[in-house]
C-alpha cells in the first residue's frame, strides 16, 4: 500500500515544512509564540469595532445559495478601494479565494508550467516555491541575506534571469523575518519586469501591518499594485493582518484582465465560490466603518509586542541576535553557544516540552541553511506573550546550556 508520502512523491510535492509543524504541535502548546495572524477576534468584537453598531453583519433570513462565483461586488469593490490608491481599480479585477493559501495556488496553476522558469524571493513560505517546482517549472531562488539586513540584490536578480523566466515571486511584508521589500527595490523590479516582459507575482498577505517605519520613509513599499506595470499580480487575505483566519477570505487582484481571467479559469477547477457567509463577514470587515478600527487595533497590538520582544532580545544577547522586524507578525532570530549555532529543532522541541511554549524551527520550516534561527510570531494576545516570555527566561536560564549544536553540512 502506496504511503501519503509515496503518493505526493509521485506528485512531485514535497511535505510541507511549517504547516506540518504547526498542525502537529500548536493544539496542545499552551504559549502559542509561533502563530502568524494578529490575535483573532469574535464576531461580537467585529461589530464592537464599527463605527455603526446598526449596521447588519449578516442576515439569517439570506439563502445559502453558491452566491456570486468570483466574490460579492460588495466585497470586490471594498478590496478594490483598497487598491486604488494611486489609481482607480474596478471591482472585476478582484478574484475572491479561500485565504490567501488558495489565491497563491490558483496563480500559479493558472499561469505557471512545465518550461517555465519561476524567480522566488527566498526565504518565505514554501508554497512559492515548492508549488512551481511540482507544476513543471524550473525555480531559482533570489536570496535576501541577513548580512543586508534581509535586503534584496537587484544585481543578483539580473543574474537568474533566463530566456524562458515566466515569474518573479515575492514576499511583501516577508514571512519569516518581517522585513519589507523597499520602495527603490520595487521600483528597479519593475524596471527588469518590463524589459524581459515577466509576471510579478507579489503575496501581499502581510500588508498593510507596517508597525515600525512610517508611509513617509522613502524604503516604505507601497503595493504591487500601485507600481507602473500592468502585468502584476497581488494576493492577500483576512488572516494575517486582519485577524479573521477563520472564515477563509483570501483574493487576487490584478489590473491586467488577462492575467484575471487565467486565474479565473484555473479556479474554476477547484473553487466554485466561496462561503456566502464568509463573504459577508468579509465585505463587513472592510467597510469603512469598520476597517479602520480593526487596523488600529492591530497595529497597536503589534507594536506594543514587538517592543515585549525587544526587551527579551536585548537581555539574552550572549544567546541570539536578529534584524528587528519592519512589519507584519513575525520575527527571525538566530541562536548560538560560544559562537555556534545551536539544533534549531531539538531547541523548539525541547522547550515546547518543557514550558509549553511554541517556536517554529528555521532549518525544518524554512530550509537546510537555518540553522539556529527560530522564527517568532509575536502578535498574539499580550498576554500570552508575557507569561510565554515568563517561562522562556526560566529555560534560558537552566536548559539552554544543555541544548545541541547544528551538525555540520
Amino acid at each position: 500500500m502506496k504511503t501519503l508520502r509515496d503518493i505526493m512523491a509521485l506528485a512531485k510535492v514535497v511535505p510541507f515544512a511549517v504547516e506540518q509543524w504547526m498542525d502537529e504541535h500548536e493544539t496542545h502548546a499552551r504559549y502559542n509564540i509561533a502563530e502568524t495572524c494578529v490575535a483573532s477576534i469574535s464576531l461580537d468584537d467585529l461589530k464592537e469595532l464599527s463605527e455603526d453598531k446598526t449596521s447588519e453583519l449578516w442576515s439569517t433570513s439570506t439563502k445559502l445559495t453558491y452566491g456570486t462565483i468570483r466574490g460579492s461586488e460588495k466585497l470586490r469593490s471594498n478590496l478594490a478601494n483598497l487598491y486604488s490608491v494611486k489609481k482607480p481599480l474596478q471591482a472585476d479585477k478582484v478574484l475572491i479565494t479561500p485565504g490567501a493559501i488558495a489565491a497563491n495556488m490558483t496563480v500559479l496553476y493558472g499561469l505557471v508550467g512545465k518550461g517555465d522558469h519561476v524567480i522566488c524571493h527566498y526565504p518565505t513560505y514554501q508554497q512559492l516555491y515548492e508549488v512551481p517546482k511540482s507544476l513543471g517549472a524550473e525555480v531559482d531562488l533570489w536570496r535576501a541575506s541577513e548580512k543586508r539586513k534581509w535586503q534584496l540584490d537587484i544585481q543578483e536578480l539580473k543574474a537568474l534571469i533566463r530566456p524562458n523566466t515566466k515569474m518573479i515571486i515575492v514576499n511583501n511584508p516577508q514571512n519569516p523575518t518581517g522585513t519589507i521589500v523597499s520602495k527603490p527595490t520595487l521600483d528597479s523590479l519593475i524596471e527588469i519586469a518590463e524589459e524581459h516582459n515577466l509576471i510579478i507575482m507579489a503575496d501581499e498577505v502581510y500588508r498593510p501591518l507596517f508597525h515600525s517605519i512610517s508611509p513617509m520613509s522613502p524604503d516604505f513599499p507601497p503595493s504591487i499594485l500601485s507600481l507602473p506595470y500592468t502585468k502584476v499580480i497581488a494576493t492577500g487575505s483576512l488572516s494575517k493582518a486582519y485577524s479573521l483566519a477563520g472564515i477563509r477570505v483570501g483574493w487576487i487582484v490584478s489590473r491586467s484582465s488577462e492575467l484575471i481571467e487565467a486565474c479565473a479559469q484555473a479556479r474554476d477547477y477547484t473553487t466554485i465560490s466561496v462561503s456566502k457567509i464568509d463573504d459577508q463577514i468579509a465585505a463587513y470587515a472592510l467597510s469603512q466603518d469598520v476597517i479602520h478600527g480593526l487596523l488600529s487595533r492591530n497595529i497597536q497590538l503589534a507594536r506594543r509586542n514587538l517592543g515585549i520582544l525587544e526587551t527579551f532580545v536585548e537581555s539574552f544577547r550572549w544567546a541570539c541576535e536578529w534584524v528587528k522586524p519592519v512589519a507584519g507578525t513575525t520575527a527571525f532570530i538566530k541562536f548560538s553557544k560560544m559562537g555556534q549555532d545551536i539544533d534549531d529543532v531539538a531547541f523548539c522541541e525541547k522547550l515546547m516540552e518543557e514550558t509549553g511554549v511554541m517556536l517554529c524551527p528555521g532549518r525544518r520550516c524554512f530550509g537546510e541553511e537555518f540553522k539556529g534561527y527560530v522564527r517568532f510570531g509575536f502578535c498574539c494576545e499580550t498576554y500570552v506573550l508575557d507569561e510565554g516570555f515568563e517561562k522562556f527566561r526560566g529555560f534560558m536560564k537552566k536548559g539552554y546550556q544543555t541544548l545541541p549544536l547544528a551538525e555540520e553540512t
